[in-house]
């Protein structure tokens, strides 16, 4: 059942509060991903309505493709979220990295992204859905707002 949640970035100057958080999150092992955060990313998607942002002026955004944008805090460089930039950017659910959480108890992972792009090093144990990143793409066409 999705709850209520806050989080902020590592040195404070953009927090969060959200409500309508769900208790589940996923992985992706694209490149991109892997380059922002130096492994896969663990996110958690909050609808935009449910957001609440403080200190919205120290954020920072890149258009990191054609189809999403990547805010960090521009104090300290923490990464915040990313949001899809089509079809309605200014309305996009936030895809917020889990580490900016204050707390994760009770949300448990339920996917893998671009799972055919994971290295070999590591592994998430236990039974969850795996999408290639063709499949993981395709769900986009299909369903707009995920």
């Amino acid at each position: 059942m999705p709850g209520e949640r806050s989080g902020q970035c590592l040195c404070g100057a953009v927090r969060f509060r959200a409500q309508q958080v769900p208790a589940h999150m996923h992985a992706c092992h694209c490149s991109m991903c892997r380059r922002s955060s130096g492994s896969a990313t663990l996110s958690v998607v909050v609808p935009f309505e449910a957001m609440q942002i403080d200190g919205a002026a120290k954020i920072s955004t890149y258009a990191s493709s054609d189809w999403a944008a990547r805010s960090f805090c521009g104090r300290c460089g923490a990464g915040l979220w990313y949001r899809l930039t089509q079809p309605d950017a200014d309305r996009a659910d936030y895809y917020v990295s889990a580490g900016i959480f204050d707390d994760l108890s009770g949300i448990t992972l339920d996917q893998e992204l671009y799972i055919d792009r994971k290295p070999e090093g590591y592994a998430f144990a236990g039974t969850h859905k795996r999408l290639t990143g063709a499949e993981f793409e395709a769900s986009l066409q299909a369903n707009p707002e995920e």
